[in-house]
């Protein structure tokens, strides 16, 4: 059997956090960096003492450092113990029951305390649900986010969603199974039935199963229920396309409160192409303002109306048109 190596991020004999990812099902996704640091590593903290034991064991690797647990309940009362390992020189191993700490599980406070601390801190990439149900979704991923697990009560839950009507990228959340149904439900209602989605349950094991579809088609089918660990990947919201002539009366608002008026159309274009997700031009918003006022009074356009619609009005102050 060949010897195991040291993981890397630090110089010999200078203690370091490593975390590691582990595998979230099929054995065989453990990375051969993570076999030695299991057997290498100093002190092992795991969200999970007994479920890292069986993966070493699994593995064939024997471990020959300290074994703690780190979970949440016990995370910030450990901190201390474990940043005292690192300066003394000792590799700590940050592991949890499946994929990457931190995310979504512990481990952000111990590495921002390392950081703190000026310790060195590694990471050994490996399995992720997130990034794996990316991938099997099926949709535009090209821009995503995160966001854990939605709120458990449904007032909160359906005011989450709300947040991501006009989210432009693709949305990854976790969910319990025995709450999925309910989630999905809510999601219709906020966003709608046509929003589409990727339900992943179960990935890398033998019972993987993704669900691909309509919110409103991935509602119905979970009312019959679904077991295993969830990973929800919402479609990002499609952007709207908005019709400059639509924000004219909000600009000519801005011009009568004393703006000028270039200044009024690149203040309401830009905060129009964020909550629509679209781009709008403020030179295309520029010509509708003036297009709207040679309208209004039935007349051509004149050098003298440009020159003076860019002037800021206030009380009393006639347009062109009104000279």
């Amino acid at each position: 059997m060949q010897a195991a190596k040291p993981v890397h991020g630090a110089n010999p004999g200078e203690g370091r956090l490593v975390l590691a990812a582990t595998p979230m099902g099929d054995i065989g996704d453990a990375s051969a960096r993570l076999r030695d640091a299991l057997g290498t590593a100093d002190v092992i903290a795991a969200e999970d003492t007994r479920r890292t034991k069986a993966l070493a064991a699994a593995l064939g690797v024997t471990i020959t450092g300290r074994v703690v647990s780190f979970y949440d309940q016990v995370e910030v009362s450990r901190l201390p113990g474990l940043v005292t390992d690192i300066e003394e020189g000792r590799t700590v191993l940050l592991v949890t029951d499946a994929g990457m700490p931190s995310v979504s599980d512990p481990g952000y406070r111990l590495v921002a305390a390392c950081v703190e601390a000026g310790l060195p801190v590694t990471c050994l990439p490996g399995p992720s649900a997130v990034t794996t149900a990316l991938a099997l979704s099926g949709l535009p991923v090209e821009r995503f986010c995160f966001d854990g697990f939605p709120p458990r009560k449904p007032g909160r839950r359906r005011v989450y969603f709300g947040t991501l009507v006009q989210e432009p990228r693709a949305v990854v959340f976790f969910e319990a199974p025995h709450r999925l149904a309910a989630c999905l439900a809510d999601a219709v209602d906020v966003l709608g039935g046509d929003r589409r989605a990727a339900v992943c349950r179960e990935l890398t094991k033998t019972y993987e199963e993704v669900r691909r579809g309509t919110l409103a088609e991935l509602a119905e089918w979970a009312v019959e229920g679904a077991r295993g660990e969830i990973t929800v990947v919402l479609e990002g919201a499609v952007a709207v396309a908005t019709d400059p002539v639509d924000l004219v009366d909000e600009v000519e608002r801005k011009v009568e409160d004393g703006m000028r008026l270039k200044d009024a159309c690149a203040v309401v274009a830009e905060a129009a192409s964020t909550s629509s997700g679209a781009t709008i031009s403020k030179r295309e918003l520029y010509d509708a303002v003036l297009e709207a006022r040679r309208d209004c009074r039935g007349l051509p356009p004149t050098d003298r109306e440009e020159r003076i619609s860019d002037a800021p009005r206030g009380p009393g102050t006639l347009r062109a048109t009104e000279a």
